[in-house]
């Protein structure tokens, strides 16, 4: 019995799925209570106002509104800063 296949099968070929992450919805766009924001792997994005964070850390609307993103100087404990990106659902803009 022959160990590998013969001529016609190769062992490449096999790839995963696309996990299909980024940004959903733009500044500016509407939002509506459940909408995914923002699908990423770690916080590289921050949930703001009318915004929550998943497990996955996938951010989503919790209101009715406008998404709006903004910058922010966190500091950690030990003394370091960082920038961070900030999502907020602003309810009561209009959208455009």
């Amino acid at each position: 019995m022959a160990k590998t296949k013969s001529a016609g099968s190769t062992s490449l070929g096999r790839d995963s799925r696309p996990k299909y992450l980024g940004v959903k919805l733009f500044d500016g766009q509407p939002a509506q209570p459940g909408s995914v924001i923002i699908r990423q792997r770690g916080s590289k994005f921050v949930a703001g106002k009318n915004v929550r964070q998943g497990k996955d850390y996938t951010l989503y609307s919790v209101a009715k509104g406008v998404v709006k993103f903004a910058t922010k100087k966190i500091k950690h404990f030990d003394g370091s800063r960082r920038i961070a990106k900030v999502v907020n659902v602003v309810s009561g803009a209009a959208p455009g």
